[in-house]
């Protein structure tokens, strides 16, 4: 039987009512609590770095379509803009401006670009904008400001750094209540538990992510902070803590679940949950950085290829002419 022409796109092939479009917007609403209540607790300075970041990365995608003779079209639909944010998100909120301008610029044009535009990057652009930035700069990336209303201003470790410094999570002097309302020193759009949550909660509703990710990723971490950064040894772990500090929440809901550089399976999501948590704590128990969500999910980023090829279901029942029926 004869066939029409067959369509060829970039993934994800998936049809559904929902756009390309709406799901970028929806995304970026979804980030809307988290960028008011970092701005709340690190005041206007907070705006300025992430409006800068939003407009670089929305003039680079305009400047390298128009030098690659493309189409404007994606400038408008909303990817740029939520690149710039994520970005903004994980800088902290005292950096010059040309941070955001240098990282989203980097962003938009070689992690995202130079590959071939949206649907063919094979790393979450806003993580590798930040690593690029922590590798460049790493003074500006790890000065942090407490919140607005603190006396004393700046402060010198967010509350990881000081659990690593220090030897426990018991002695960063940061409560669950703190950390669950972003009163302490960290990045703009990760240190607020409960507008993250929010956020998260607006993803669910709309069907934009599954659980998968999400929790597998958090479950490692906290099983294995659990386990392994107890105190008084094994089994004596602040897992809330250590879930609660840092950017993970802020990952495993609004980054891991990226649609293009995660896996296209149940399966093997919860493999890239996994993995990303398992590579988490290893950076953050036996690393110099505190902190491991980007690097982890960078990691994991390189191993969708792979995972999609063991985890994706086998079809049954078609037809093959040269090979009969398979």
């Amino acid at each position: 039987m004869a066939q029409g022409p067959i369509e060829v796109s970039i993934a994800p092939h998936i049809k559904d009512k929902e756009t390309t479009r709406g799901i970028m917007w929806g995304v970026t609403i979804a980030l809307i609590p988290a960028g008011v209540a970092g701005v709340f607790i690190f005041g206007l300075g907070s705006l300025t770095v992430i409006l800068a970041s939003i407009v670089s990365a929305v003039i680079s995608e305009a400047l390298i379509l128009a030098v690659r003779k493309k189409e404007m079209k994606t400038v408008y639909d909303g990817s740029a803009v939520l690149t710039g944010l994520l970005l903004a998100y994980n800088l902290p909120p005292n950096v010059p401006l040309w941070i955001p301008v240098t990282g989203s610029a980097f962003a938009i044009i070689i992690a995202k670009q130079v590959f071939g535009g949206l649907g063919h990057n094979i790393f979450n652009p806003a993580l590798a904008g930040r690593a690029f930035l922590m590798i460049s700069w790493p003074a500006y990336m790890t000065s942090w400001h407490n919140p607005r209303w603190a006396a004393d201003g700046v402060t010198t470790a967010t509350p990881l750094a000081a659990a690593k410094l220090k030897g426990s999570a018991m002695l960063s002097n940061v409560s669950g209540w703190d950390l669950f309302i972003g009163n302490h020193g960290g990045c703009i759009g990760e240190v607020c538990i409960i507008a993250l949550a929010i956020g998260s909660a607006y993803l669910f509703i709309k069907k934009y992510i599954t659980w998968h990710i999400p929790a597998s990723y958090i479950l490692t971490v906290a099983v294995m902070s659990w386990v392994f950064n107890g105190r008084s040894g094994l089994f004596t772990g602040d897992a809330l803590f250590f879930v609660m500090a840092g950017g993970l929440v802020l990952g495993a809901f609004f980054m891991a679940t990226d649609y293009v550089t995660s896996p296209l399976s149940a399966k093997g999501r919860l493999v890239f949950g996994i993995g990303c948590g398992l590579l988490t704590f290893v950076i953050r128990k036996f690393s110099g950085y505190p902190e491991g969500v980007s690097y982890a999910i960078l990691i994991m980023n390189a191993a969708v290829p792979i995972i999609d090829r063991y985890t994706i279901p086998r079809w049954f029942g078609w037809k093959d002419e040269r090979a009969g029926s398979k």
